[in-house]
């Protein structure tokens, strides 16, 4: 199938593709997530679990590339204030 036919096919259904900004996004925010979570478990720090599990999963809430990164940077500035 050609990609373009395959765009406007999914325009007309009103699906929309992501950006490669909010691909990278989801990438960062996944492994910073990832990193927090197992931080906070193996140090029984039940804060920094809950926001390393709260940063890996809050953008399948969000759609807008921005605020995928300003909620995401807020959160991990967050968890990173409870590393130690």
């Amino acid at each position: 199938m050609d990609p373009n036919s395959l765009n406007s096919t999914l325009s007309a259904l009103g699906v929309e593709l992501p950006g490669p900004g909010y691909l990278v996004g989801l990438l960062v925010f996944g492994i910073a997530g990832l990193i927090f979570y197992r931080r906070g478990k193996k140090l029984d720090r039940p804060q920094l679990k809950w926001l390393g599990l709260a940063i890996m999963l809050y953008p399948y809430a969000i759609s807008q590339t921005w605020l995928l990164w300003l909620i995401g940077a807020a959160l991990s500035v967050w968890a990173y204030t409870r590393w130690e």
